[in-house]
């Protein structure tokens, strides 16, 4: 299974809201070759860390590619830059966000230049949320914990105010 995370915390002059935003990244996928297996429920989320910037819409999406895990991460960042992504600051308000989770049981070598599974991802209540929504039995092919496990070590944080959205 590959997985990408989506999110969003700005509105896009040209798609709309950050979900408009993340839905239409998702059918740009689609027209570059990537199928769109399933989307879990989309949630608002806190910044992280936390700010006084607008609360993110995010989701994870299972897709299928041929494309080989550097490739889908390039293409990932093609749409992003496609999509008016500014990456002025680490952990800033963006207008679109897509992170290439796990391609498979792919494991990257330490020397290579992207890293799968994605380092921070059992670190993040906002990426597991989604994911556990999607397929909780995922299992993390370095940690070997499912995604509802890791989910659970993750304590919550009273601030950190995480629900799943109603249709837009």
């Amino acid at each position: 299974m590959i997985f990408i995370a989506l999110g969003a915390n700005l509105e896009s002059p040209e798609f709309g809201s950050p979900r408009q935003t993340c839905e239409a990244a998702l059918a740009e996928l689609q027209k570059r070759g990537v199928k769109v297996v399933r989307v879990s429920r989309w949630m608002k989320t806190a910044p992280v860390p936390l700010s006084d910037q607008p609360w993110y819409t995010n989701a994870v999406a299972e897709v299928r590619t041929d494309l080989p895990a550097q490739e889908m991460l390039d293409l990932l960042h093609e749409v992003e830059n496609d999509f008016g992504r500014v990456r002025k600051e680490r952990w800033g308000a963006r207008v679109i966000d897509l992170d290439l989770l796990a391609y498979g049981d792919q494991i990257s070598r330490p020397d290579e230049h992207m890293q799968i599974p994605h380092p921070r991802m059992h670190e993040r209540r906002f990426v597991l949320q989604p994911l556990v929504d999607l397929e909780e039995g995922w299992v993390h092919p370095v940690l070997r914990k499912t995604a509802a496990s890791l989910l659970d070590a993750i304590p919550l944080d009273e601030q950190e105010t995480v629900a799943f959205e109603d249709s837009e």
